[in-house]
Parts: structure tokens; C-alpha cells; sequence
């Protein structure tokens, strides 16, 4: 049973029934970016709460998986239930399940600074919501067969440990999640599927007192529980996801389904693992591939490199993060860098850093290429201020140490496609601000893009955030 699998029960898709069909979308708002408030060592922390959630180990005596984590930077505003009530979720792609806080829970957060208003979901106010008891189909698969001491009216229960002691405990209920249904080119119209998910009843450490608190997370981790799974499973969605994020203006695209432009060039996905890892097989700064180890990337716990959009800066292991400075420096070598809260390295620079610094590309198996201009890795702190976005994984806990993490700050401005039906991941430069174009079951184009819903915009902390538009795509039903 493999380490990092931080769920101890899953949600198996074989016993649900999707009633969606046609193309999908719901909005997923921006939840840092733009805030004034927004320190570096909030940033950093951010990362640290997230990789101990990623990768520490727990105790699977029950034979589950699965890693919900702790923060997210884009979250989604969906409904749930019958009638429909809206909530606040996380996006992720290092989770898996999607889970929400209940009525009745322990220590589950009641307000939030992100301005927002945050809810609790209650299955008996829903006249779609349903328990899962540890008798159905659903909770047997998941536990590979009865539980011990089972009984008729018995709820199936899950709980979740994180790294930094933090947990949530819940039960399994199947409801309608809202959604809005893509019927022609930036058109869109109402509809819901039913989906299994968490009903969180008690929460501990940071899930209960965060002050960037939502109310749930929505996982688009590879496992069986995932929404996206669950949908797939039932034949109304293709096991594909995309996502563009815009470090300019702030929203993006996320979209499920087929999506048939751009065109991008893919790399295998690491088999068995429980997030999207890559082989990394070089590393070019300025033209100049780095002399690094053979092995470099396969350091820690994890295999290759994992792609992570919950991560807000790149994680290297040290000979490769040593190395890669070096080689920047050396095009800077009057540069004088400060160590700013203990852990950046900053400097002043008034000139433009994209003419000044050299362009960074990793090279992966499969001919596939992440290039990375100074404007990503560099991030400005003030006019004349910027500091360096790669951290040193080979100085961090041991969880961490030594792995391969790259995150937004190198993924932005690139649609990033995940084929979970080949198996494969890779991505293309684009404008996210754009739009894309996906293809259904009957062979039909539409076009989805950001900032067309006509909330395109939410008022947080006196802050404008982008809307990022998450459109989940939709196969035709054949019924």
C-alpha cells in the first residue's frame, strides 16, 4: 500500500448513477491572488501545510487511500443538494474526493477572510441527499468487502490524517451537485449529476481554524472517488481534465473533456503513483544543459517529478537547485542576493528581468518541454524588488526532502492537459485568457473560455478576484 495515500476510506465509483449529460461548467474564483496582504511567509506556509498533507505517512489498517490536501489557490462556487445551495470548495489536483462541512460538525470553521460566507450541508434539508450506509455496494468496494460490525442503518464513515496532525471525519452521502451544462459557444444552461461524496462531521488542527477556511475541497486526484471518476464511470464524462492559468490577469481556464485545441505534446504519467508524477530528464539554463546526476529526480520518496497546482513555487532537490542558481548567477554576477524571511533569495533589480536573465527549461521523457521565462520563476516584491521562485526540497522536512515539485508559479500561462485515459500529462504555452475549444461524443465543437459567466468578478477583503471558469465538459448521453 503506497505511503502517501492519506485517505482511509475511498469512494468507488460502481454503484452510482450520473443523470448529466451535454458540456458543464462552474466558476472557480482566485483566492490569493491580488491580496495586498499576501506575505511571503504566508506563501511558503502555504506550501509547507500543503506538502505534509501530500506526503506524510498514515495508517491504512483499512486498505483505503487517497491525500485530500490542505489549501488550494483557486477555489469553486458550486451547488449542492435540492433545492440548491451554493458552496465554496477548494481545486485541487493533489485530492481526490470532494467533501464538505455538515451541520452538526465539531469544530468545523464558521466564518472565513476570505469574505465569503460559508455554509454547512445538511442531507436532511435536501430532498435529493441520501446517508450511504456500510451495507451498500458503495462502502463494501471501498472497504473490500464488510466491515466488521456492520449493521443495517449504519452509516459508512471516513476519516482523513494529515501530516501536521490536522484531520477531518465524516460520513458518505450521494446528492445532485449543480452545475451549469455547455450548450453551444460560450452558452451555457443548468443541470446536476449525482455524486458520492464526504460529509465532514468534525474537524481538527488547521481544516477547523484556517483563516483562508472554504467549505469543502474538490479533488481531481487520479483515484476512484474523485467526482471526476465517478462521473467518468458512468459514461458521462471522458477522464480528462485541462487547466490555464493566468499569472496576468488571474483567472484561467478548467475544463473536463476532449479538448481538441491547442494541440499539446505529452509525457507518460508515472504508473502506481498517487499524484501526477513525470520523469524529468534534464535541466537547460541559457541554452546549457546542467551536468546533474542520472538519478537527481528520483530522490526521496517520490518517483520523478510531481505536477502540482495546489503548490504555489517549484521544489528541487539540492544538487539540482544548487546547480540551477549557479547558472543563473552566473549570468548576473554583480547581482547580490538578500535572504528574505529566512528562506527567499531577493534582490533589487530596476531593469526588465526577461532581457537580463536566462530562459530555464526542463526537459521530460517523451520529447516534452516546460519552458520557464524569468518573469515566472522570479516574482516582484516590490518595483525594485524580486525574489527567486525555487526552493531547495533537500532542506525540508524530511516528508519533502529531496523531492521534484513544480507548481503554479512555473505552470502559469500554460494549458496543462491531463489524460487519464492514456495515462499521459503535458502542456503548451497559451493565452488563459483566451479560450479553448472541446469536442463531444457526437463529434460537436464548442468554445469555452474565462471571464464569460456573468459573475465574472467577486469582492474579497476590498480585493477584486478573477474569476477562474471551471468548465467541465460532458459527454452526450446515448440514452
Amino acid at each position: 500500500m503506497d505511503l502517501r495515500r492519506l485517505l482511509l476510506a475511498i469512494a468507488t465509483a460502481s454503484s452510482l448513477t450520473a443523470v448529466v449529460c451535454g458540456n458543464m461548467v462552474f466558476e472557480v474564483h482566485n483566492k490569493l491572488k491580488g491580496r495586498e496582504d499576501r506575505s511571503l511567509a504566508a506563501m511558503r506556509a502555504h506550501d509547507a501545510r500543503r506538502h505534509g498533507r501530500l506526503l506524510s505517512d498514515i495508517d491504512l489498517e483499512l486498505g483505503g487511500n487517497g491525500q485530500p490536501s490542505e489549501t488550494g489557490l483557486y477555489f469553486a462556487k458550486i451547488g449542492i443538494g435540492t433545492p440548491s445551495k451554493d458552496y465554496y470548495v477548494q481545486v485541487d489536483t493533489g485530492s481526490d474526493i470532494l467533501w464538505v462541512n455538515c451541520v452538526g460538525c465539531d469544530n468545523c470553521p464558521r466564518k472565513s477572510d476570505l469574505g465569503i460566507k460559508l455554509s454547512l450541508y445538511d442531507p436532511k434539508s435536501s430532498s435529493t441527499g441520501d446517508l450511504v450506509m456500510c451495507d451498500e455496494g458503495f462502502c463494501t468496494s471501498t472497504y473490500n468487502g464488510r466491515l466488521q460490525g456492520c449493521r443495517p442503518n449504519l452509516q459508512c464513515l471516513y476519516n482523513v490524517v494529515y501530516g501536521d496532525g490536522s484531520s477531518t471525519t465524516g460520513y458518505f452521502v450521494k446528492d445532485y451537485v449543480q452545475l451549469d451544462q455547455v450548450t453551444g459557444n460560450l452558452q451555457t444552461s443548468s443541470t446536476n449529476g449525482s455524486v458520492i461524496f464526504g460529509c465532514g462531521d468534525k474537524q481538527s488542527g488547521e481544516l477547523g481554524s484556517s483563516s483562508e477556511a472554504l467549505d469543502g475541497i474538490l479533488g481531481f486526484g487520479q483515484a476512484n472517488s474523485s467526482m471526476l471518476s465517478q462521473l467518468a464511470s458512468s459514461g458521462k464524462v471522458k477522464k480528462i481534465f485541462a487547466h490555464c492559468l493566468d499569472s496576468i490577469n488571474g483567472g484561467g481556464i478548467f475544463a473536463i473533456g476532449d479538448v481538441v485545441q491547442p494541440k499539446v505534446n505529452t509525457t507518460p504519467l508515472v504508473p502506481d503513483q498517487p499524484h501526477y508524477n513525470v520523469i524529468m530528464k534534464e535541466v537547460e539554463v541559457g541554452g546549457d544543459v546542467l551536468p546533474l546526476p542520472t538519478d537527481v529526480f528520483d530522490g526521496g520518496d517520490a518517483k520523478g517529478t510531481i505536477i502540482d497546482s495546489g503548490t504555489t513555487l517549484a521544489y528541487l532537490p539540492n544538487e539540482v537547485y544548487k546547480q540551477l542558481m549557479n547558472a543563473i548567477m552566473a549570468k548576473q554576477p554583480g547581482l547580490k542576493l538578500h535572504t528574505v524571511e529566512d528562506q527567499f533569495s531577493c534582490f533589487q533589480f530596476a531593469e526588465s528581468v526577461d532581457d537580463k536573465f536566462p530562459v530555464v527549461k526542463f526537459h521530460f521523457a517523451g520529447s516534452l518541454t516546460l519552458t520557464v521565462y524569468p518573469h515566472d520563476y522570479l516574482f516582484q516584491i516590490r518595483e525594485d524588488a524580486w525574489c527567486f521562485g525555487w526552493m531547495n526540497s533537500g532542506v525540508q522536512s524530511k516528508d519533502g526532502k529531496d523531492m521534484t515539485l513544480l507548481g503554479d508559479l512555473v505552470l502559469s500561462n500554460k494549458l496543462v492537459l491531463y489524460d487519464l485515459e492514456t495515462q499521459t500529462i503535458g502542456w503548451t504555452e497559451y493565452n488563459c485568457s483566451s479560450s479553448i475549444k472541446v469536442k463531444d461524443d457526437n463529434g460537436a465543437v464548442y468554445s469555452v473560455g474565462a471571464h464569460e459567466l456573468s459573475s465574472s468578478t467577486t469582492l474579497v477583503m476590498g480585493q477584486v478576484f478573477p474569476v477562474l471558469s471551471l468548465f467541465v465538459y460532458m459527454l452526450h448521453s446515448l440514452l
